[in-house]
C-alpha cells in the first residue's frame, strides 16, 4: 500500500479527495472532479493508494501548531491569519509543509501547497525524489480577484495529480518535460 498524506492551502485539500476518490473507486457524484482517465498515465493499480490524510492549512497559525514547525518564514502580510509569501517564499514553506506532512503522517508521498503573490508552489516528496514546482497562473491574495484565485488554484490541482499519477507509473522523463519543475534526486 502507498500511502499519500497533503498539507493543502490554495488547493484547498482537493488533491488529496480527489486522490482518495482515486484510490477507494469511487464513482458519480462522490467520485473524481479532476482526473479524467487515470489509466492514460499508465498500468499502476489505483487500489494500492491509500490517503492518510488531507489537511487544509491556510494560516500561519496552522502551520506552527497543526504541522509543527516551530520557525517557519515570515509571510510577507498576514490576511486573517493566512499566510501570503511572495513566490520565492511559497517555494520554501511548501517544502516545509510536504516535509512536515511526511513526518507526521509517516506517508509514502508527502504534497505541500501554498500560494500568496505569484504562481504559488508545490512539493512532492517521496523516498526517492523531492519535486517543487509552480502553477502556470499568477494571481495575488491581497487583490482577492476570485477568478484569478480559482484559475490558479485549478492550475494547481491538475498539475499536482498529473505528477503523482506520473511517479506512480514511473515516468520520471515525462515530469521533467513539465513546466517550472525543480527535480531532486535523494
Amino acid at each position: 500500500m502507498i500511502k499519500i498524506a497533503t498539507a493543502e492551502c490554495f488547493t484547498q485539500g482537493k488533491i488529496g479527495r480527489e486522490l482518495h476518490a482515486l484510490a477507494q473507486n469511487y464513482e458519480g457524484n462522490f467520485g473524481r472532479d479532476y482526473i479524467e482517465n487515470p489509466c492514460e498515465y499508465g498500468d499502476f493499480d489505483y487500489n494500492k493508494l491509500s490517503v492518510t490524510c488531507s489537511l487544509f492549512i491556510p494560516t500561519i497559525e496552522a502551520v506552527k501548531k497543526i504541522l509543527k514547525i516551530d520557525n517557519p518564514p515570515k509571510p510577507d502580510t498576514l490576511i486573517k491569519g493566512i499566510k501570503v509569501y511572495d513566490e520565492g517564499g511559497d517555494k520554501k514553506v511548501s517544502k516545509l509543509m510536504a516535509k512536515a506532512v511526511r513526518d507526521l503522517s509517516d506517508c509514502d508521498i508527502a504534497i505541500g501547497t501554498t500560494a500568496g503573490v505569484g504562481r504559488g508552489a508545490i512539493t512532492i516528496i517521496t523516498k526517492e525524489y523531492e519535486i517543487t514546482t509552480t502553477t502556470n497562473v499568477y494571481a495575488d491574495l491581497n487583490e482577492l480577484k476570485s477568478d484569478d484565485l480559482y484559475n490558479r488554484s485549478y492550475s494547481g490541482i491538475i498539475k499536482t495529480l498529473e505528477i503523482v499519477l506520473l511517479l506512480l507509473n514511473d515516468n520520471i522523463d515525462k515530469i521533467k518535460t513539465l513546466e517550472n519543475i525543480d527535480i531532486i534526486k535523494k
